[in-house]
């Protein structure tokens, strides 16, 4: 196993499979609430969809609407099950926040260079934890 050790932005714990983006995403114009889905046309993930996924990206961008759509997503049921995020800004806190989904966030190493798409994850908001449980590719997550 793999632990990175941060700082809890909203409690709880899930485990799920990690949908990492290398770019900031676009709250304002950049996520389809109805779906869950990345619209933002010249982002590497566009039409993928983060429901039920633990969303790990460097961090939000564009404006203060990002927080109001991402709480769409909580409200319409398309949220991410978990916010995984490498720079801590007050768009993404108040995102994660709304939406209610356990964060973590300031990493001693950067989720999105250790964590990849598909691994199986442990979000652990309460004690500012993400642990890689096992690699997409179906082998042993070793290092820390």
């Amino acid at each position: 196993m793999i632990e990175l050790r941060g700082r809890g932005i909203v409690p709880g714990v899930v485990e799920g499979e990690a949908l990492v983006s290398h770019e900031t995403i676009s709250g304002w114009g950049g996520i389809d609430p109805a779906s869950g889905t990345i619209i933002e046309r010249r982002h590497e993930l566009v039409g993928v969809c983060f429901t039920g996924k633990v969303l790990v990206f460097p961090g939000a961008k564009g404006s203060s609407g990002w927080s109001g759509f991402f709480q769409s997503t909580r409200l319409m049921g398309t949220a991410p099950l978990a916010m995984v995020f490498t720079a801590m800004t007050t768009k993404a806190v108040l995102g994660a926040v709304v939406i209610r989904v356990p964060t973590v966030s300031e990493f001693e190493q950067d989720p999105v260079v250790v964590i990849r798409t598909g691994d199986l994850v442990r979000v652990d908001g309460d004690r500012g934890t993400v642990t890689v449980m096992e690699r997409a590719d179906g082998g042993e997550a070793h290092g820390g």
